[in-house]
Parts: C-alpha cells; structure tokens; sequence
C-alpha cells in the first residue's frame, strides 16, 4: 500500500492543501479543520484505497482509515503547511458555538487518550498481578517493583493540569510554555501541601479558597483560556523589543496569583457541578443511566459529542480513583462488535465480510469502534439499531452491578481486567454486561437480517427502471470483448467502478471464461496478474477490461494469456481465457468490467446494458 500516494489523494480532494486549516488524528480518524467545505469531494474520497468512511461531524471533515491512520498522517503533514496552527480550532467557514466547543474539546484531550489508555492497560495487569498473589496469601502493594509501576499508570492523572496546560495552549494560542509553567504550579508539591493542610492560605493579603489541583481538569482549562487574552494585551501593548522578556514575565505574574483567588475556585466549582449532575442521574436510577450510557454511546461518536463526556471520566479519575463512564460506554463497543459479527457471519458480499471481521476484532479486542459504526454497522441501518439495545442492555446490566473501574481505559478484552479492582461480583455484572452486549447484538443482527450491499443496489436499480442514455448517431462504437448479460456499472460491487471513478463504461455478468478484442487494437498492457487487460482501439478509444472483484489477490491462478503486449490483433482474437467456476468457487465476483479510460477524451460516452451480448453486440457508444 503506498501510504504516499493515499495521502495526496486524501489532501486534492478535501480541496488542496491551502483548503487545510489544521489537522490532527485519533486510533483511526484523520481530522481536518478546513477553511471552506464546499471543496471537498466525498464521493471520491471514499472510494480512494483505504478510506473506510468520510464523515462531517462536529465542524470537522473525518477520514476513516483504521489501523492505517497513523501511516498516512505522517504522509500528508509535509504536504501542508501548518506551522503554529496545527491544532487551530477556528475554521473560516464558522461553525455554530456548539461545534467549536465540540472541536476545542476534542483537540485538548485527543492527544493524550494513547497516554491514558497505556496506563488504563498497565494497572489492568497490575490489578490482575495483584489478585493472583492476594490469593495466594502475598501481598505486591509493598513491593518497590510494583510501586515504580503504580507511579506510570497515575502520573498522568497527577500532572493533568500541566500536560492539559499544553494541548489547551494549543487551542486557544497561548504560549505553551508559559501555559505549562502555571500548570506545573497548580500541582507542585508545595502547593499541593499548602492546599491540603489545616491552615488557611491567603496571597496578597487576601484568603484564597483552598484546592487541591493535582489532578484536576477544568481550573488549568480556563486559566488558560483568559491567559491567551492576557497574552495578546500585553503584545499588543508591549514594545517590540521588550516581548521576548515582558509579555512571558507579566503574564505569569498575572496569572498565577488570578488562577488561584478567581479562576482555579471557578474551575472547581463547575467540576463539582459536573459530577453532582452525573451522580445525581445515578442515584435516580444506575440501571437507567448505564442503559443510556451503554445505548447512545455509539450514537454520539457519529456526531463527535461523545468527546464532551470524556472530561467526566478522567476527572472521575484523578480526583477519585474510579469511574464507570467508560464501563457503561464498553457495552456499546463490544456491542458494535458484536453486530459486525452478524454482519460478518450473515453476508453474502466478500468485500463487506472482510469490513465486518476486521471491525469485529478492532472492537472486541481493541475497544476501537469507528470501522464497525462507519464500515458496516451505521452503512446497514439495522445492525446500528440492533448494536443500540444491546448495548443498553448489557449497561443496565453494569449498571444494577455498581460496575466500576480504576483507570480511564477504552474497553476491549485487553483492558477487562480495569474492572476486576473492585471485586469479584462487580467484574462478574461487567463480563455479563459485555457478554450480553456483544453476542446479543451478534445474534440479533443475524436474524433481523438487513439490505445485503449487493442486493441493495440491484432492488435500488430495479426500482428506477434504468434505462439506458441514448447516443443518436455515434462516432464510435465498441463491441463486447466477452458473451454475457449486460449490466450498467452502478450494480457493479466495487465503488471505484460503479462510481465511474475510471471512466465510463458497462459490466458483464459472463456466460464463458473466454475475453476476445473487441475491435481491431493494440494491446498496451497486461497486468502481471492477467486478471486485467489495457487496449489502445485502432479508433482511438482506449479500453480498461478488468476481469472480476478483487481477483488480483488470486495472483494469476486460473488465469490464462494468448497475446503479448504490445502486438496489434484485430477483433475477435482470443485474449485472455479464465476458469469462471474456479473463480466463483474461491469466493469472487467475475463481473468483466469494461472501462473507457480516456472518457473525458469525449463528450459523450454510453454503456448500454439490458441484454445478452457477445463479440457482435454494440456495448458502448461514443460521440465525439
């Protein structure tokens, strides 16, 4: 796969790289901030290899690309320039307040979710080493080995405000360094003492409210929120030349001293409010919360406000050593992997069959749900609402369990043990939760069934009675190079093709595995795995004819060639010949594509479909 090239056809056609006002990416989702939408062409950009889905969302263009995500970031960030605004949140085409806020969110804590999904992994296995030598009548919890490790999995909760000092200097374009300094000020360990004695603290004279901000969330947000504003005064004000020692010097002067008697205060307050109202919903009813939770997680990673919760379950954390956020939300990622699971099991469409285990996997294992929502689930309709009540069953579950776990970790088989802190009957009601999540949305995708993608697009087309576009008097007409039923692209399982992505053209649905010239030519190309022939017409048309869906991964076998390229035949020479019943059998289409691919050569060209057809058949017609 060449990551290069995906890269530069991902960055044409979301409009060019000066389109590009910032970038940034998740597990699999590339994230584009562009200046005007209007640009960007979805439909080829969904057809491009290896783009699962293109999704618009939450003021931003998404591009889903799996495991393969990283690769083609890295490939694209040279081709844009985005010095000083990698991250930068406003768009020039302005989204409502809610998409901003939406897009500030997300930019702020996306970049440290692989940080605390490693120390979510590495406190499940210290969890699981810890219950193994409790039974054996041990205890690790004074082992020095074991207490350097407890250190990784919560220093980044300990420091938050200075790592979120960092990514929230980027959003609001403040100086990171100084953003950090008076993170690092808010949890330095004397300040951490000072807050947490009996004493009462004052600065300038003036009581201040006592706080404990290691650990916390929001205070650092806003104090450098009103640190960007501070900031772009005194350079405003400030003259040139004294910048570069002035602006950073008074800034922190005023911040610190503004972030502890009036903002930190603020800050804690609203994460106190916060947590009242999600408490309160569980003290209402933890079934409900937890089947809400587990039923609409998924639906709100569609529209992107699923990163408006998670400051609640990282706060949950840091300030209280557990949360069951993220537990309600497992049941809705395994429930997606449960229903890519049926549709895995229940197609007939290869290519969609290799989507939906693939995504089973990511789900399952991983807890990274975007190829199942957007390769399969949210495609079909009904495995997305069978996903949706199983996932609200198996979090109604948790939730009558009190489910808990001790880390902010995505949910998938290599974190179940995150939820065994807390006892054997809590982790019990989580792996029945799961369990109930993931192969009842399996089981319920499989008999409730849906439009199988194939089946779709031929009731689809049968329901518009197509009819072919007529061409009085063509200049140009081209026979068929095989003997079979004609069909017009947009029926063909392959979206490069049915989008006519590669020029236009027909399919044929063939009766004999034999490909003749369709008209006097010369052959330019065949490809080393002869499932695919490229012909220059002595008329000047140039032909692509593709035999089957994906049979270039049979590299060559059942394939069998009688010309060379170059040479010139004329029409009804014997080209290719291949084994139809063999193809079939190992599970391919052997539609023969026949692709104009100078289309844009003319000003019109036509497949005409409908009908038996053969060598003496009219298939296309062309108009100069």
């Amino acid at each position: 796969m060449d990551y290069n090239k995906i890269a530069k056809d991902i960055l044409n056609h979301v409009g060019g790289a000066s389109n590009v006002k910032g970038l940034t990416h998740c597990f699999t989702r590339l994230r584009f901030v562009l200046k005007d939408s209007k640009k960007v062409n979805k439909v080829v950009l969904e057809q491009i290899e290896g783009v699962i889905s293109v999704v618009e969302s939450g003021g931003q263009l998404q591009v889903v690309l799996g495991s393969k995500v990283t690769r083609v970031f890295d490939a694209i960030l040279p081709m844009v320039n985005l010095e000083g605004s990698e991250i930068n949140t406003e768009s020039e085409e302005k989204g409502n307040i809610w998409n901003r806020i939406l897009i500030a969110i997300s930019t702020m804590f996306t970049p440290m979710v692989p940080a605390i999904a490693a120390s979510g992994l590495m406190k499940g296995f210290l969890t699981i080493a810890k219950i193994i030598v409790a039974n054996n009548g041990g205890d690790i919890t004074t082992n020095q080995t074991y207490i350097l490790l407890l250190a990784a999995t919560d220093a980044i909760f300990y420091f938050m405000p200075l790592i979120l000092a960092y990514t929230s200097a980027k959003v609001f374009k403040a100086n990171e360094f100084i953003a950090m300094a008076l993170g690092g000020t808010m949890c330095y360990p004397a300040i951490v003492t000072l807050m947490t004695g009996e004493e009462a603290v004052s600065m300038f004279g003036v009581t201040i409210t006592k706080a404990n901000y290691a650990s916390s969330v929001i205070p650092i947000v806003i104090g450098v929120f009103i640190l960007s504003y501070v900031q772009k005064f005194l350079e405003k004000v400030i003259p040139e030349v004294l910048k570069i020692i002035l602006v950073p010097g008074i800034s922190l002067f005023v911040m610190v001293p503004a972030t502890f008697m009036v903002f930190g205060p603020i800050g804690i307050y609203i994460g106190n409010a916060i947590n009242f109202l999600y408490t309160g919903m569980m003290n209402i009813s933890p079934i409900l919360c937890g089947a809400f939770v587990g039923g609409m997680w998924c639906v709100f990673v569609v529209f992107g406000a699923h990163r408006a919760l998670l400051p609640i379950g990282i706060n949950d954390v840091a300030q209280y050593g557990h949360q069951n956020l993220l537990a309600f939300a497992g049941a809705a990622n395994f429930s997606q992997g449960g229903a890519a699971l049926g549709v895995m099991l229940k197609t007939r469409d290869r290519n969609l069959k290799t989507v939906a285990a693939s995504s089973t996997i990511s789900a399952a294992i991983c807890g990274i749900t975007e190829p199942a929502i957007y390769g399969c689930n949210l495609r079909l309709k009904k495995p997305m609402v069978c996903a949706i009540i199983c996932g609200a069953i198996g979090g109604a579950i948790m939730g009558a369990g009190g489910v808990y776990g001790d880390a902010f970790a995505n949910n998938g088989v290599l974190t179940l043990a995150t939820y065994a802190a807390f006892g054997l009957t809590k982790f019990i009601f989580y792996l029945v939760g799961i369990g109930v999540a993931f192969f009842g949305a399996a089981i319920l995708t499989y008999f409730v069934g849906f439009d199988d993608l194939g089946a779709s697009k031929v009731k689809d087309k049968e329901e518009s009675n197509h009819k072919n576009e007529e061409i009085k008097d063509p200049d140009i007409t081209v026979a068929s190079p095989v003997g079979g039923n004609a069909i017009p692209l947009d029926l063909v399982k392959d979206e490069v093709f049915s989008s006519e992505a590669l020029g236009k053209g027909i399919g044929i649905v063939p009766k004999n595995g034999e490909i003749v010239a369709p008209e006097d030519c010369t052959v330019l190309m065949v490809y080393p795995t002869l499932h695919a022939l490229g012909l220059k017409l002595d008329s000047g048309v140039e032909l692509i004819i593709h035999v089957g869906i994906d049979t270039v991964n049979l590299e060559g076998k059942y394939f069998e060639k009688f010309v060379e390229e170059g040479a010139h035949v004329k029409k009804g020479t014997k080209l290719l010949a291949f084994d139809k019943e063999k193809i079939e059998g190992a599970g391919f289409d052997t539609v023969v594509l026949v692709i104009v691919s100078n289309t844009n050569d003319y000003s019109k060209v036509a497949g005409q479909s409908g009908a038996f057809v053969d060598n003496n058949t009219e298939i296309i017609m062309i108009k100069k």
